[in-house]
């Protein structure tokens, strides 16, 4: 008896598919066989044919027989895929990510014991498998250890995906907050002009202070994530503290933005700096126009 290393349930699923199998693969045989026998009975109804003749007939059982059998070659791969989607739907509602080795599909050992267990305990287990129902493929035992340590592993692998698109957006809000420093930079030189440094240094300190606290919060989340293995809760509570840190900042920014929108409409440079920032984002509208001509956005 071939030996498959499977217990007597998974034994008794093989010999149904290979039933159903064989059961196709007898009546596409019976197809082709009819073929020939078409071909006998229409067309050999003489005694001599010529080259041009013979050949005719051939090409033509030909091209039926290549019908057939691509036909079954691409029913017998369809047939496997909703094979494999039944497993592969049992297997992920347990957490479950199953792998398959496509080189052993060619191993010639391997396809001798199946040949050889088709040859002798499909017949003799026959019997038994008419005795038994149809049941859906049953999975492991739901409190099995493995299954529970896998849907751990999942969790955690979830918990690691959404920090890690979390700290990605905090990363792009961060580099936002240094493009709007950059321009508050730009505008506060502008302001030194005319109002002069002294009127000035407190708002630089308070710009350079929510840069620091931006740099701190970045690699705070970063030494988060580098954690994560250490303890879920942590992670969690880490997560939750920056977020806080974060709003805390934003609102810093917002209340620096009014603060310097005040300022900026109490000098007689707000109406020129607005002006040529106006004249400014037109020139940039028109040089993406012309970019997205030549790089045009994924």
């Amino acid at each position: 008896m071939a030996d498959f290393g499977f217990n007597e349930h998974h034994q008794s699923e093989i010999i149904n598919y290979m039933r159903f199998a064989r059961s196709k693969r007898l009546l596409r045989l019976k197809t082709i066989d009819s073929c020939f026998e078409e071909l006998k009975d229409s067309r050999l109804v003489e005694d001599t044919f010529t080259v041009d003749e013979v050949r005719e007939m051939l090409d033509g059982l030909q091209m039926v027989v290549r019908g057939e059998v691509e036909m079954e070659l691409i029913d017998t791969a369809h047939t496997n895929v909703l094979l494999l989607r039944q497993i592969f739907s049992q297997a992920e509602k347990f957490y479950l990510r199953l792998q398959s080795d496509i080189s052993e599909l060619e191993n010639r050992e391997l396809l001798e014991q199946v040949a050889e267990f088709e040859k002798t305990d499909f017949k003799i287990t026959n019997k038994i498998n008419q005795e038994t129902s149809k049941p859906m493929l049953a999975p492991l035992n739901e409190g099995g250890v493995s299954e529970l340590l896998n849907k751990e592993i999942a969790k955690l692998q979830e918990e690691n995906d959404k920090l890690k698109s979390r700290l990605r957006t905090l990363e792009t809000q961060a580099m936002s907050a240094l493009d709007e420093k950059t321009k508050a930079e730009r505008a506060l030189k502008d302001l030194q002009r005319t109002q002069g440094e002294q009127k000035l240094s407190a708002q630089t300190k308070e710009i350079n202070s929510l840069e620091d606290t931006v740099a701190a919060l970045k690699e705070d989340y970063e030494r988060s994530l580098s954690a994560n293995a250490a303890s879920q809760k942590d992670l969690k509570e880490n997560l939750i503290t920056a977020k806080h840190e974060l709003l805390r900042v934003q609102e810093q920014l917002t209340l620096a933005e009014k603060e310097l929108e005040k300022k900026f409409q109490q000098t007689a440079a707000y109406r020129n700096m607005k002006e040529i920032l106006t004249k400014k984002n037109e020139q940039i509208k028109e040089i993406r126009k012309r970019l997205q001509k030549y790089e045009p956005d994924d």
